[in-house]
């Protein structure tokens, strides 16, 4: 019934391959934190943001210095 919140574990990235963004809904303003692909676009959901110490965690986790958002 009752379960434990997950702990988001240290994600490492290819700067190369991949660059951080902040995925924002325009329509409802849900932000997601992750990663895209550069060679194929595609997007990998690591965190939902909903305050901005969820964001500094992320940042903080992921020793991203900037993110760039994406609508």
């Amino acid at each position: 019934m009752f379960r434990r919140k997950k702990v988001m574990q240290d994600y490492k990235y290819d700067p190369e391959i991949q660059k951080p963004i902040l995925k924002c809904s325009i329509c409802n303003g849900e932000q997601v934190a992750g990663f895209k692909n550069l060679q194929t676009g595609k997007f990998e959901e690591i965190m939902l943001i909903s305050c901005d110490t969820d964001l500094h965690e992320f940042m903080q986790r992921c020793k991203v210095s900037t993110i760039l958002k994406e609508y």
